[in-house]
């Protein structure tokens, strides 16, 4: 039985309703700290969720009273939740896990909903449609959205939605995360729209038949939508399937009012409209906090969300979040994309038929840019093969740059066990690091040119990605002195030793291991 198989024995998919299911359920669980001192959004709200989130360890936060957003104030929006995700227990509760599950447990999950499909169903009407705005009733800035970071070019209002976007040709959804500020009208959402991405292949596709393409940005849901719009997903594979596999019944969706998207019915908010490919109603966009811990995209005249309605609940709650991972300093798009990634690339070489591997991670630090790989090696260029397998999909857009490979024997989890197989296993002369030049990569990337990072020339970033090869060398010849082995004996206690001092632990006065 396959690892996939045995986790699927143990998950137990949750439905959670809503948003406001989830937090109830966050709120039962001691995992929701609610804010009801009177916070200013414009950096205060962001301030405090960067101290709050801490290195994975803080709860969800919800902020009830937001300066300006008050009861007696003009506006459709009056607080915020953030931070839904923001440590590996509530990963653990979206992906029907215990809180306290293992985070290789997470990656097992994912790969196993990756495989499943329950099929959405659309119903006639939903909560979402409490409050219809259409025309001159349009105003974005009666939503409290946070100003994150104090050089954030706007208030960034798209930073953990999810943006739905159609396939003219075949009609298939995609649910993609991509980020987007307050315009310079109330009706305006100026956003980050790139050719290499899901929707930005949806949006040529329009641009070439001559039409603007429809977008719907939804705030506020299950935990699973997010989840899924921010991971990569495979072409061909709709998210609202991957959600219903996760939550264990059909998503329920809802017509939009100006357009055939579908998003949702029970959403805390949807923002409907569409975007043009002319020049002249690009607005200035950027820069803004990006997942790498850097402002990046930089100001410039970008793409626009034309809105033309906006549906919401009765009192309804904005999702956001806080990007930007830095040293000890997590946030929700880091957690959640150690998870992904590596359930996406443990696919991906299974797919690709890479034999051995044992186990995938991908540090909660870097967001997917560093991959570990462990395998059962079997014959030389192993770890070559699992990194062309990688670096050769359409997943390695904006993740794995450097790749780490090690033997069964070396815990991936482990900082200090990757540092001493890196010490004793890897030697630059013998080709254990190599150098993949040249590919495309993120447009994020502050270690890449500013020259080689320009979206409307290259539409991707240039990256030289990097394997370290630091699995035992199978070119190296069995050595007499070695016992006929290519390298010398570890020094680990004999099995007789160690089962010996097992037996005896207590008796020196240890205390049982747990």
């Amino acid at each position: 039985m396959d690892s996939t198989t045995e986790i699927s024995n143990r998950l137990v998919p949750r439905a959670f309703g809503d948003l406001r299911g989830w937090i109830d359920a966050l709120r039962i669980e001691g995992e929701l700290h609610e804010i009801e001192a009177e916070v200013d959004w414009d950096c205060e709200l962001g301030t405090i969720a960067r101290r709050a989130f801490g290195n994975g360890d803080g709860p969800a936060l919800l902020f009830d009273n937001i300066e300006g957003y008050g009861p007696d104030d003009d506006v459709w929006c009056r607080k915020v939740f953030t931070g839904g995700m923001s440590n590996y227990s509530r990963v653990a509760m979206t992906l029907g896990l215990p809180k306290d599950a293992p985070v290789r447990d997470m990656v097992q999950a994912v790969r196993h909903y990756l495989n499943q499909q329950v099929a959405p169903v659309e119903v006639e009407t939903g909560k979402v449609k409490e409050n219809i705005h259409l025309g001159d009733d349009i105003d974005l800035y009666k939503i409290p959205v946070p100003r994150w970071h104090r050089e954030d070019g706007g208030r960034y209002i798209n930073t953990y939605q999810a943006t739905i976007t159609m396939d003219p040709d075949t009609g298939v959804h995609n649910v993609g995360l991509y980020r987007g500020m307050l315009g310079e009208k109330k009706n305006t959402l100026p956003v980050l729209l790139w050719r290499a991405q899901h929707w930005g292949i949806h949006f040529e596709k329009w641009r070439q038949k001559g039409m603007k393409m429809p977008v719907a940005h939804v705030y506020g849901w299950e935990p699973s939508m997010s989840f899924c719009a921010s991971a990569p997903v495979p072409t061909g594979v709709c998210e609202y399937d991957v959600m219903g596999a996760m939550r264990g019944e059909p998503v329920p969706l809802v017509k939009c009012e100006t357009n055939d998207l579908w998003v949702p019915a029970d959403a805390e908010m949807v923002i409907e409209g569409f975007i043009d490919d002319d020049p002249t109603t690009f607005e200035m966009e950027g820069p803004f906090g990006e997942y790498t811990g850097y402002f990046g995209g930089d100001q410039g005249p970008k793409h626009v969300t034309q809105v033309t309605c906006v549906t919401h609940r009765d009192d309804p709650i904005h999702r956001g979040t806080l990007e930007g991972t830095l040293p000890k300093m997590l946030n929700e798009n880091s957690v959640t994309s150690s998870v992904q990634r590596a359930g996406i690339a443990w696919n991906v070489l299974e797919r690709a038929g890479v034999p051995g591997i044992t186990d995938v991670h991908c540090p909660a630090a870097n967001n997917g840019t560093t991959l570990m790989i462990q395998i059962h090696q079997t014959y030389r260029g192993q770890a070559k093969q699992a990194a062309a397998a990688i670096w050769g999909s359409n997943s390695a857009h904006l993740r794995y740059k450097n790749i780490w490979v090690v033997d069964e024997d070396i815990d991936i989890h482990d900082y200090g066990a990757l540092d001493w197989a890196l010490a004793y296993r890897v030697n630059a002369a013998e080709d254990d690091i190599i150098f993949f030049p040249s590919t495309f990569g993120s447009l994020l990337d502050p270690s890449t040119r500013l020259a080689d990072r320009d979206p409307m020339l290259y539409g991707t970033g240039k990256w030289t990605r990097m394997l370290i090869d630091a699995t035992v060398n199978l070119d190296f010849d069995p050595e007499e002195q070695y016992g006929g082995n290519r390298y010398p004996s570890m020094v680990i206690p004999h099995d007789q030793d160690q089962e010996k001092v097992d037996r005896r632990w207590e008796e020196y006065g240890f205390k049982p291991d747990k």
